[in-house]
């Protein structure tokens, strides 16, 4: 077995429960991120004076960055390793959060939003690796459902900071970011190891002690360069097969980017556009950022509750379910927000069940690919994601410019999430965890 393989067959150890935290922390800074924006929209509204499509724009552009991030950063994980990608990333955000902090203009702010989106991006793409990389077999679907818990928390946090600024400076929630991102970067550089993976595939010079340095806090056993030479020997000759790797993997891959699509653009929609959309129906801006904080709270929960029940059912078969019920939730949300304390309680149902859909996107794609493969097949697949991510505050905007109320256009998220569901059905003969399930007995 690789270092990968022997990983995955091990029992799950306190450091490597401390790396999916470190993970989890940084998929923090996300959830803060994109809340940060929807939850000083009507402020950041006010004081730049724009309207329903500029505003979309303004969420648009950081979610651009997180795609950018994703898919053109990621590539460079195997070039100089994990580690230091989300150095640099983390670094991009911090960067960015101050500077929208202190925009004198939309502008201003729009283009420090693009670059804390690369910085996010770039973070996600490697993080998620990592998490999947370091977490034994048994207790992946979990660990990735912590991770994408991470999102619910931050989101949690910037709804508090934004709710005690209501009615002061919205700049306050960047800056508190900006302080947060900069504390992820200390953090990360004191205590996150290199991918084991990576080192074992480009062996950077000291590659070996650092394995073994990393097993030994793993509390397994060291390895010898034969043993990586044995693997890698297995590796080139499983490669043999990569040149058609476009043509087989084609299908699923598109699929995939779909699941992601939609998924993300009703995710995005909810947290994107949720108080913005509630101020104007009516609620106290106050009300609203407590009904968004809702959601929030929700989304703590829901990625970890879809790990628990994908430990159960086939991973694809929980996310159908996920779906389905998040986007009769959405629904149930806007008719409900005129009872306060009801829409609060579907809010936080609402939140739970989106970001369980997150978390079993990212549970649902990495066994489609091969392992020297699945690196850069989800970095695509996130990118991809984006492009919902993108096209949800956007086309948001716009059709509300054109008239449409925040129960139409809640209606509609729902209905592309819904989308998710017939998606998956047709991933299931591509789906390695979904087919054994049906052979098994038969094999009996």
């Amino acid at each position: 077995m690789n270092i990968t393989e022997r990983i995955g067959a091990a029992p799950m150890s306190g450091y490597q429960w401390l790396i999916v935290a470190l993970c989890t922390f940084m998929n923090c800074l996300d959830g803060f991120d994109v809340m940060a924006v929807a939850f000083t929209g009507p402020s950041v509204t006010d004081e730049f004076g724009l309207n329903g499509s500029e505003f979309g724009l303004l969420v648009s552009v950081g979610l651009i960055g997180m795609a950018l991030g994703s898919m053109l950063l990621a590539p460079f994980a195997d070039l100089i390793g994990r580690r230091p990608l989300i150095l640099i990333s983390l670094a991009l955000g911090t960067i960015g959060m101050f500077g929208a902090a202190m925009a004198p203009s939309a502008t201003v702010m729009g283009v420090f939003r693009l670059v804390t989106g690369i910085g996010v991006g770039g973070i996600l793409a490697s993080s998620n690796v990592m998490t999947s990389e370091f977490s034994n077999a048994k207790n992946r679907g979990l660990a990735i459902g912590v991770f994408t818990a991470g999102y619910g928390v931050g989101a949690t946090v910037a709804s508090m900071v934004a709710k005690t600024a209501v009615g002061g400076d919205w700049r306050i929630v960047f800056y508190a970011g900006g302080f947060a991102t900069l504390l992820a970067l200390v953090v990360i550089a004191l205590l996150l190891p290199e991918s084991t993976a990576y080192l074992e595939k480009r062996r950077p010079q000291g590659a070996l002690d650092r394995i073994n340095r990393t097993l030994a806090r793993m509390g397994m056993d060291s390895v010898s360069w034969a043993d990586l030479d044995e693997a890698a020997s297995a590796r080139a000759g499983a490669g043999k097969t990569n040149s058609g790797w476009l043509k087989q993997l084609l299908t699923p891959t598109l699929l995939l980017w779909a699941t992601f699509i939609t998924i993300m653009f009703g995710f995005y929609f909810v947290n994107s556009w949720t108080p913005t959309l509630l101020v104007e129906d009516g609620l106290s801006e106050s009300a609203a950022v407590t009904a968004g904080m809702a959601i929030s709270i929700g989304g703590t929960v829901g990625s970890v509750l879809y790990g628990v029940a994908a430990r159960i059912r086939t991973p694809r078969v929980v996310l159908i379910g996920f779906s389905l019920l998040a986007a009769a939730m959405m629904i149930a949300f806007i008719v409900s927000t005129s009872v306060l304390w009801l829409g609060f309680g579907i809010g936080v149902l609402v939140g739970a069940l989106i970001n369980g859909c997150i978390a079993g996107a990212y549970t649902v794609g990495p066994p489609l690919y091969p392992a020297q493969l699945r690196s850069v097949g989800m970095g695509w697949a996130l990118g991809m994601g984006r492009i919902g991510a993108i096209l949800s505050p956007t086309i948001a905007g716009m059709l509300k410019d054109a008239g449409a109320s925040a129960t139409q256009l809640y209606v509609g998220a729902a209905a592309v999430v819904a989308i998710c569901a017939i998606v998956l059905v047709g991933l299931r003969r591509h789906d390695p965890e979904s087919t054994p399930a049906v052979e098994e007995p038969k094999a009996a």
